[in-house]
């Protein structure tokens, strides 16, 4: 006797087209585009183009200072703050080393020289630094001037002026960072993600999807 499985029985059904849809929703954004070879994903303004300084009271809040719980808690403090307040805090350096200038007026003048480059590339720029058709990240603009500033004080015989208020300009961005706390600073989401603070796909909610039913 021969046995005929029923209708349809050892056949999946095709998945519903908006489980297929949701998949494809699912996929890293970052993808190249075979076309263009160009990275997907929709233009946007980051904070690490267009440098942002905030308010100094927000800085030097008395009420937002704490001690750390332990070293995770500070050094997780350090990174969020730094990242908030790193054009304040380059100006603080800055303020540090022009102070340890005062009596060589020849390293002053230097000094303000490079401070002007400084203020049209950093500090006061509205657009993102462009050369030979490149935009350059903000980071990488301020490892570039603070190299040029060493080096062009270094030339004016105050090398160890400068080495001893970088260090103190260090010290007291450090201590400021681990200290203040963080809870009412909030980063751009893209910012964050560029320190590493938060998961961009761990933020991204998931939709249910639906399969027919086999």
């Amino acid at each position: 006797m021969s046995l005929k499985p029923p209708a349809g029985y050892g056949t999946i059904t095709a998945a519903n087209p908006a489980a297929v849809q949701t998949s494809k929703d699912l996929t890293f954004t970052s993808r190249a585009n075979p076309q263009t070879s160009q990275p997907v994903y929709p233009a946007r303004i980051s904070q690490s183009v267009y440098p942002t300084r905030r308010p100094w009271p927000e800085l030097f809040s008395l009420t937002s200072f704490s001690v750390p719980y332990n070293y995770a808690d500070a050094m997780a403090r350090i990174k969020h703050n730094i990242s908030y307040f790193r054009v304040n805090y380059a100006m603080v350096v800055l303020l540090i080393v022009f102070l340890s200038l005062l009596w060589h007026p020849v390293s002053m003048i230097v000094f303000l020289i490079v401070l002007v480059a400084w203020l049209a590339l950093y500090f006061f720029r509205t657009g993102p630094v462009v050369l030979f058709n490149q935009s350059f990240d903000d980071r990488l603009v301020v490892v570039v001037l603070s190299l040029v500033t060493v080096v062009a004080l270094v030339f004016t015989h105050v090398g160890l002026n400068v080495l001893v208020s970088l260090i103190v300009g260090v010290v007291v961005v450090g201590l400021h960072a681990a200290f203040r706390v963080t809870e009412d600073l909030f980063l751009d989401e893209e910012t964050a993600a560029e320190n590493g603070l938060v998961s961009v796909v761990a933020n991204q909610p998931l939709r249910p999807t639906s399969y027919t039913r086999i």
